[in-house]
């Protein structure tokens, strides 16, 4: 993995996480898949050898050493790998769920369900970290100081401070933060 490619700025466990998850989830879903094709279902037969194929796909772009004697792998994870965050969550989600839309047995919801989780630790990194409080703060008082609500008139039956209340949530930490006592 390049230090200058589009996960630059993701934290290395989360880096080396999701590859290990990958990994391991798509050889448990190729083995799963495999085991799911023992079956006198014809969807789930199908949706067995999906999952060989699904598995295969993950495995090959996290961990193109398990597939060296295959020739396009190498070509394969390196542009998987070149891809924004965004779009290996994407695929890897979307990879996930026609297995278990064909057949539900807990075979393929595991085997699927790694694949998915892999797709949504690179969801998690291509959101990024959180912004630090201050920055949300300055944030939040350029909208106007009481957000989307600051223009908004009270309801009948509400107290005339309701929108300025509003911004105080939004700004200051409640008092149960702020003493460190139980509730």
């Amino acid at each position: 993995m390049s230090t200058m490619g589009p996960d630059a700025n993701a934290p290395w466990y989360m880096k080396y996480g999701a590859r290990g998850v990958g990994t391991a989830g798509g050889i448990i879903a190729m083995g799963l898949g495999f085991f799911n094709c023992l079956t006198f279902s014809a969807w789930c037969l199908v949706a067995g050898i999906y999952q060989l194929f699904a598995g295969f796909i993950v495995v090959s772009a996290e961990a193109p050493c398990c597939c060296m004697f295959i020739d396009f792998v190498q070509r394969y994870s390196k542009f998987v790998e070149e891809r924004p965050q965004w779009q290996k969550a994407a695929l890897y989600i979307v990879l996930s769920l026609p297995g278990i839309i064909m057949c539900q047995s807990v075979s393929i919801f595991f085997g699927s369900g790694f694949i998915f989780l892999t797709g949504v630790l690179y969801g998690m990194m291509a959101l990024g970290r959180k912004s630090p409080k201050e920055a949300m703060m300055a944030a939040a008082s350029r909208l106007g100081g009481g957000g989307p609500r600051a223009g908004m008139q009270p309801m009948a039956g509400g107290g005339a401070d309701e929108a300025t209340s509003q911004t105080a949530v939004l700004m200051e930490e409640p008092p149960a933060w702020q003493n460190n006592q139980p509730y």
